[in-house]
């Protein structure tokens, strides 16, 4: 039997990144769990900030921003971006930092895959800043890469689980997207 549970999204586990941006002159990561593609072509994500992070000027000053995919054994250092301020912590040390075309937009060398992004908008929503981004450039580890393509079981991401505060990594590969529903046509 099915129950009602809050409304909240809370339930649902979200990938976890790292944001970028060039804060005070210097580089601030943050941990963040809202984030997905929003458009195909040009390709375009957004990510999700409370007003108050520190991030959020860095953002809107420099008009770039990064979205870095750490690998689980990334994990405490993620934490710890998603624990302390960048208005009290220099944070510009967690990660050997890199620029890519964009020159404004601070990577974590560290992290598997990173995407450069120019800010497209800002959409201003009751508790969060919606930052829209153009992916202005892609850059991964040479040895996370399958066919020139990511490849997730080799990056090893997670998620945060926030309902229980706890963070997973994704697990078994369970079919061939576009094709293992197509018996059901």
């Amino acid at each position: 039997m099915k129950i009602e549970v809050k409304p909240d999204g809370a339930h649902y586990p979200m990938p976890c990144c790292v944001v970028g941006a060039n804060a005070q002159s210097r580089p601030n990561f943050l941990a963040v769990a809202w984030f997905t593609m929003v458009n195909p072509q040009p390709p375009y994500i957004a990510v999700s900030l409370g007003k108050s992070h520190y991030t959020n000027d860095g953002i809107k000053a420099n008009g770039t921003f990064s979205v870095n995919i750490p690998s689980a054994a990334l994990v405490e250092k993620v934490d710890y971006c998603g624990m302390v301020s960048g208005k009290k912590a220099d944070k510009s040390r967690v990660f050997d930092v890199f620029y890519g075309k964009l020159k404004t937009a601070p990577m974590a060398r560290e992290c598997p895959f990173n995407l450069e992004c120019r800010l497209v908008r800002t959409v201003d929503l009751p508790a969060e800043e919606l930052f829209i981004g153009e992916i202005a450039a892609a850059y991964c580890e040479e040895d996370f890469l399958t066919d020139g393509v990511p490849d997730m079981a080799k990056i090893n991401p997670f998620v945060l689980s926030l309902a229980n505060k706890r963070y997973r990594t994704l697990g078994a590969d369970i079919g061939a997207a576009w094709s293992i529903g197509a018996k059901l046509k």
